[in-house]
């Protein structure tokens, strides 16, 4: 006897296991269109954006949308359902060559900021968990080591991260403090040869498995931030899966505690003595999160476009009526505006030019814009509109947390307000009873 009590003949069993039969093989339960894990063809470039890219830039767009096609797209919504991460895709995600993104040297690829953030657009189309991981793995791990870190600390680290031999991510929210996150009350307290590291971090992407942990902590004696390179297993670190999520299932998102982790003193970045030091790794990846929605709203536009052509109704294709070529058209033109703006933002900062207003309104605009883009095309997929086989209804929910993470869509809209009126809006104003 197995413990487990079959009810009837029909395969259902009692005590928490699995009831009827198994699912039926999608391409027999509907044969008229295809999943994504046969992603469909590019076709969102309406206004010929390629035109603006280099040579170089086309060429690295052109070998990540293929890797991504025929290596993640494949096995994306398994592991999505599962909220599991596909570190079997790892090598594959490693072959991209795109891991320290415009870092110089080190085995970083030291691609330009355009080119960069197109291939985060590519992975993101196919796969926005996948993008995810290489935003915090790149982006903010890598990036605070290379424009903060030590020369010896560039020399032992960056190698191993731009293979994916290691993996790395960036603690710097909290329970307590998200979009405040410069209130942080994690702490570092020197000790002989080092540092102890107390406090709790939360939402940190790839913390249950990173070999590599930038962490941000308030320096007990200046009370300013400081950051610190915390190595896999440290005693005194743990980190823990959160559960539950409905949005980027696939990147492990985590809570850490530490309780007296020591960071000895060579493992301390120099180059962060206070939050505005951080701020160059926030110019940086907020150009990156600003395009992870165009990627999600190209591959939604996609998979759209190729369903209405195959899926029928009333003897005709989905495409022939009015109402869905409308909702095609404007998800198009919505695309075409966020390319054209991510674009810019990435010559604004090729230029030296871009403000934080800039980065927060391009992120702040896109994640927005997106949103609809994602919200049309579940419309037009009908009930498979809901199921993650057809990419839609994945997009849908990964785009949430991307609208609120990097900066929440009012904050980032405050950043950008502040910077055209010259008034910071973040806190509540102090009540007229209160200054009386």
């Amino acid at each position: 006897m197995t413990g487990k009590r079959v009810a009837g003949g029909d395969g259902r069993e009692e005590d928490g296991a699995k009831v009827g039969l198994p699912a039926m093989d999608l391409a027999l339960a509907f044969p008229q269109a295809t999943p994504a894990s046969i992603f469909p063809p590019s076709v969102s470039d309406y206004y010929q954006f390629d035109d603006l890219l280099t040579s170089e830039e086309c060429s690295i767009r052109k070998k990540v949308r293929g890797i991504m096609e025929k290596e993640i797209a494949p096995i994306m919504a398994e592991y999505w359902e599962k909220a599991e991460f596909p570190f079997n895709a790892i090598p594959k995600l490693a072959s991209l060559g795109v891991a320290g993104g415009t870092i110089k040297g080190y085995g970083c690829p030291g691609l330009s900021i355009t080119a960069s953030a197109i291939t985060m657009a590519e992975i993101a189309r196919v796969d926005a968990s996948c993008s995810t991981f290489i935003l915090v793995h790149s982006s903010l791990a890598m990036v605070t080591i290379a424009l903060c870190g030590s020369e010896a600390q560039k020399q032992n680290y960056l190698s191993s991260l731009a293979q994916l031999t290691t993996v790395g991510c960036w603690a710097l929210t909290e329970p307590n403090y998200g979009s405040d996150a410069s209130s942080l009350r994690t702490t570092a307290t020197k000790v002989p040869g080092g540092w102890h590291i107390d406090g709790q971090k939360r939402w940190i992407g790839n913390s249950t498995f990173a070999d590599v942990l930038v962490v941000l902590a308030r320096n007990a004696d200046t009370k300013q931030l400081n950051g610190f390179i915390v190595r896999k297993g440290a005693p005194g670190l743990k980190a823990t899966k959160i559960e539950n999520k409905i949005g980027l299932r696939m990147v492990q998102n985590g809570d850490i505690v530490f309780n007296k982790v020591f960071v000895p003193e060579e493992d301390r970045l120099p180059g962060v003595n206070s939050f505005q030091d951080i701020s160059k790794v926030l110019a940086i990846s907020r150009i990156m999160v600003a395009w992870q929605p165009i990627g999600i709203s190209m591959g939604v536009f996609d998979m759209c476009h190729r369903y209405l052509k195959e899926r029928k109704q009333f003897g005709v294709p989905l495409a022939a009526f009015q109402l869905n070529q409308e909702k095609l058209v404007r998800m198009l033109g919505n695309i075409q505006s966020m390319l054209l703006v991510g674009w810019r933002l990435c010559k604004l900062y090729e230029s030296g030019k871009m403000t934080p207003g800039h980065a927060s309104l391009g992120k702040a605009w896109t994640s927005r814009t997106a949103r609809v883009v994602v919200s049309l095309g579940r419309e037009l997929l009908g009930g498979n509109g809901i199921l993650a086989d057809f990419l839609v209804a994945k997009a849908f929910c990964d785009l949430e947390p991307i609208y609120s993470y990097e900066g929440t869509y009012d904050i980032n809209s405050l950043v950008t307000g502040r910077e055209i009126t010259g008034i910071a809006s973040f806190k509540p104003a102090t009540s007229a009873r209160a200054r009386l």
